[in-house]
């Protein structure tokens, strides 16, 4: 399989650092599941190698993207399959939860150093290329600040710790105070053709040339995606539905930075073939209004 070709395009991070639009996701590295148990640690550097085979040099982690029992750590796996890290490729991550046996609270503002300083190390960088500033977990907590904590990641920036500022999780609001404060890159968001809530955000990142990651491109395993639309767009491209949904998320802005995950093989050179899908105007038309969501138990 070739790699990405130019309908994927590059887009420039905060207007210099040059990605392309497919990137690969490692939250599914350590485990196939929220709670479920590890998987193969050899796999998972199998899986890394060939996303850079394939032209991948935008990685998305995080240092609590670990099994259940810690035994396997996302940032493990890349450090070990991908150092000394070739040139091009930029790794994001992302810093504010803390999960434990009691579920999952936010750091504080003074507990942000540790969280950078603990990437930086399992990465084995000097400097993080992207740090997201996660708010909350699934939900969006409308109306919360986050001044003091992207001024806390802004100070490690300039201390040289961070190349570039992200922000997950986050209402348009937010998105204004902390750009306020100092340039955001990236927009880190559950976004999807069957889930477009933030449709709005997108419209305000496009207009500024903000990256806006999706999460869950393909629903998580939260939403079902397989939308009768996509189908009948898979048959015309000869593609999936999967690989439309994709295509779809790359051509509705400039901005769009795809990062699917997997813990297969086939399925990220799949996710990765999705590159290659140029969607036209038409088939942009069938899918202009979203599909009512499903919830998936699987």
């Amino acid at each position: 399989m070739a790699k990405i070709i130019e309908v994927n395009q590059q887009f420039r991070l905060a207007g210099s650092l040059g990605i392309h639009r497919l990137g690969f996701g490692a939250m599914r590295l350590p485990t196939g599941g929220f709670h479920g148990p590890a998987r193969d640690p050899e796999v998972g550097r199998a899986l890394l190698r060939r996303a850079i085979e394939l032209g991948v040099d935008h990685i998305d982690t995080a240092a609590f993207y670990q099994s259940g029992d810690g035994a396997v750590r996302a940032n493990a796996l890349i450090r070990d399959a991908l150092y000394p890290y070739p040139a091009e490729l930029v790794i994001a991550t992302k810093v504010g939860p803390v999960f434990g046996p009691d579920g999952h609270r936010q750091l504080p503002a003074a507990g942000l150093r540790a969280a950078v300083e603990e990437n930086l190390q399992t990465l084995g960088v000097d400097c993080l290329d992207l740090v997201y500033l996660r708010i909350g977990r699934m939900e969006v907590p409308h109306g919360e600040s986050v001044a003091e904590r992207f001024e806390a990641l802004t100070r490690l920036r300039e201390e040289g710790l961070i190349r570039h500022l992200g922000l997950s999780n986050v209402d348009l609001a937010q998105l204004e105070e902390a750009s306020a404060i100092a340039p955001v890159a990236a927009v880190q968001n559950s976004f999807h053709v069957a889930q477009r809530a933030d449709a709005a955000l997108l419209d305000a990142c496009t207009s500024r040339g903000i990256g806006f990651a999706p999460f869950f491109p393909l629903g998580g395993g939260l939403t079902e995606i397989n939308d009768p639309r996509l189908a009948k767009l898979a048959a015309r491209h000869g593609a999936t539905p999967a690989q439309i949904a994709l295509a779809w998320l790359l051509a509705i802005s400039p901005v769009t930075l795809a990062i699917p995950g997997t813990g297969s093989l086939a399925h990220l050179e799949e996710n990765m073939a999705a590159g290659s899908i140029a969607l036209s105007d038409e088939d942009l038309a069938e899918l202009t209004v979203a599909a009512p969501a499903r919830t998936s138990q699987e």
